[in-house]
């Protein structure tokens, strides 16, 4: 690793600096020339739990996106949805579902056994022994969790069938398989492990390091707490420790201790922001313990419903002042904006513009399109 250049260990980031920072890398200040592939790489993947968010989150990024730029890359083999940081599901490359996989399977070993009730009621079980069968079952065919459950539930009669199937989901690298994760397409979640889908195995290194310096690369500059909130991952002093030495050191204004790349871009906190139509979910706003750099929290609190969902926002100079929903028939396509809070005329004609660009691209099969901007809530 390079060493970094001297720098004042006091320098204070406040909080536009830290979201200028985030929106450059994110690449949400300018859109990008990059490919999709090289784009979900840089990103450390995609938040995936909706299969289409991928394609409005890269086409809200880079110049000229379009969906068969993903599509070819799924049908491919090149790309693909996996279980990965925080449990959750992700889009990322071919090579990084093998690299990062490993990384992160504490995660969801953590996530079986202690984050959820699966974990408890296969107790005194020998669960390799039911991993192994999920295995040779989806290598045989793909098949769905509801598939996997009848089918373990018919060789351990006395045992809960979900949560002989759940076993199966967290412990093995399990990959959704198009036509699921196609625009236009759909389809059931049915899954083989990634390897059999690759036909490569994955990576021996288990050690974060490089994940947490990529994390930065995207996200940063960041805490400790960060890099935990954005992973899943605990017990990172150890291995932050082991990376301070080659990074660069910063305060945020609240005193936090924030680090960095040495070479990492911090934009003036002054440079525009224009707006951006961000997916339900983006990793913009789930990457970070203090999310304050891109959401104010009286605005996080109403994105949250009850049971977890997060829409699509809006992107106002630079923060999430708004969201959005696109509603469809088969002859017309309305996309409703709604304003967290008050904005200038100029705003909204700049949020109306670039919402008729997210249409054409959304709904690039119907002739009419509707901008509908509401009166703040």
């Amino acid at each position: 690793m390079p060493t970094p250049p001297s720098t004042n260990a006091a320098t204070v980031l406040g909080q536009r600096a830290l979201n200028r920072a985030l929106l450059d890398r994110q690449m949400l200040l300018h859109r990008s020339p990059l490919s999709a592939a090289d784009a979900i790489e840089h990103l450390v993947g995609m938040q995936a739990q909706v299969p289409t968010d991928p394609y409005y989150g890269l086409w809200t990024r880079l110049d000229g996106f379009r969906p068969e730029h993903l599509t070819g890359l799924i049908t491919d083999r090149r790309a693909v949805r996996i279980a990965l940081m925080r449990g959750t599901v992700h889009l990322v490359t071919a090579r990084d579902c093998l690299a990062i996989r490993p990384v992160v399977q504490p995660v969801l070993d953590r996530t079986l056994y202690t984050g959820s009730p699966y974990g408890r009621r296969l107790a005194g079980m020998d669960v390799e022994a039911v991993v192994a069968a999920g295995r040779e079952l989806v290598e045989e065919r793909p098949r769905t969790l509801a598939q996997l459950r009848a089918l373990l539930g018919e060789r351990w009669p006395d045992r809960d069938a979900a949560s002989l199937a759940y076993a199966v989901h967290y412990s093995l690298p399990l990959v959704q398989l198009p036509p699921r994760g196609v625009w236009g397409a759909g389809g059931r979640a049915i899954c083989t492990t990634a390897e059999a889908w690759l036909g490569r195995p994955l990576a021996s290194e288990t050690a974060p390091d490089v994940l947490l310096l990529r994390y930065l690369a995207a996200f940063g500059p960041a805490t400790v707490g960060d890099m935990r909130t954005w992973s899943g991952l605990t017990g990172l002093g150890e291995v932050v420790e082991r990376l301070r030495p080659h990074l660069r050191a910063l305060r945020d204004e609240h005193g936090r201790a924030l680090l960095d790349l040495p070479d990492a871009p911090l934009p003036d906190p002054d440079t525009p922001a224009p707006p951006r139509f961000l997916p339900g979910y983006d990793n913009v706003l789930l990457s970070h313990a203090d999310r304050t750099r891109v959401v104010a929290e009286k605005h996080r609190r109403r994105l949250v419903s009850v049971n977890g969902v997060v829409p699509g926002t809006v992107l106002v100079d630079g923060f999430v002042r708004g969201t959005w929903k696109i509603e469809r028939d088969r002859r017309a396509a309305t996309l409703h904006v709604r304003p967290l809070e008050p904005w200038s005329a100029r705003d909204r004609a700049a949020v109306a513009e670039e919402g008729g660009r997210l249409l054409a691209f959304a709904a690039a099969d119907v002739q009419a399109h509707d901008v509908r901007l509401a009166a703040p809530e």
